[in-house]
């Protein structure tokens, strides 16, 4: 989990911010620590214990589709419980974001996120749904309890939205998760845009072309950060959304999911480059 002071910490802007997560014991734990404190993020929240580190690998095609195959059953992180979460941290954040795999990788994560989601003044939730990690049913279950306690929520579209909303377009999607208590929605489609639903805003924000593509990690995680950091400063749904693809799509430039991580500056600059999106009615 990604928690982000109440400033709207966001690498641009250097304010504070912590990765909630367990973490091996061993020099790799180290390693990855090391790499978490160099990205400017605070390593406080950090816990070492004694197992295995969970992996993933990445199966790409010639399109540059991918799969995703999972070694995390028993892994140190999947350790993570609601002790873990200290209600006094994340009640005074900003912001924490969390995903749907932190959701399925136990029974105790889980809960932690459940925790988090109940005492966190602005919680962003990520399905991220991984049909090998989870079933349609556990993750439909868990975004259903979560979206009411969602200051935001970002399924994509059409993967997370048809499996676990039943839902045929981007609108459909984002209405039903107001319906079922999201205060902001923003259903990611691709290459195409964004579809934006909340009391004060419905809009379509077209994405925004990749000045390189040399690999697609991280431009979710990206897109979440940067639209969750500017909607705590102060930014409309929409202006965040536009911040939050250029970010995503400048990530994309670099290799691995932190080997570019641009500015606010640099953020700022692409989304001026290209037209904004408009109000629409977009299916």
């Amino acid at each position: 989990m990604c928690i982000r002071d109440s400033r709207g910490g966001c690498r641009g802007g250097r304010r504070p911010q912590g990765l909630l997560a367990v973490l091996p014991d061993d020099d790799l734990g180290q390693a990855i620590a090391a790499r978490i404190r160099e990205l400017g993020i605070s390593d406080e929240l950090l816990t070492f214990r004694t197992g295995q580190q969970g992996v993933y690998l990445v199966h790409c095609d010639p399109d540059g589709q991918r799969e995703f195959s999972y070694a995390r059953s028993g892994s140190v992180g999947s350790t993570l419980g609601p002790d873990d979460v200290d209600p006094a941290v994340v009640a005074a954040a900003g912001a924490v974001i969390a995903g749907g795999i932190a959701c399925a990788i136990s029974a105790s994560s889980r809960a932690a996120v459940l925790k988090a989601a109940a005492v966190s003044r602005r919680f962003v939730f990520d399905p991220n749904f991984r049909p090998r990690l989870t079933s349609v049913e556990e993750a439909t279950a868990v975004l259903t309890e979560l979206a009411p306690r969602t200051f935001l929520v970002t399924p994509s579209f059409p993967g997370e939205t048809s499996a676990l909303l039943g839902c045929a377009t981007p609108k459909e999607a984002a209405a039903k998760l107001r319906s079922l208590g999201a205060a902001n929605v923003a259903v990611t489609c691709g290459a195409e845009g964004i579809q934006l639903e909340s009391e004060h805003d419905s809009a379509w924000v077209n994405a925004i072309p990749a000045p390189s593509v040399v690999d697609q990690t991280g431009a979710g995680d990206a897109f979440v950060g940067t639209l969750t950091a500017r909607m705590v400063l102060g930014d409309s749904l929409p202006a965040a959304a536009r911040y939050g693809a250029a970010a995503a799509s400048l990530v994309v430039g670099g290799k691995g999911g932190t080997g570019f991580i641009p500015t606010f500056e640099q953020t700022s600059a692409h989304a001026l480059r290209t037209p904004e999106g408009e109000l629409s009615s977009h299916a």
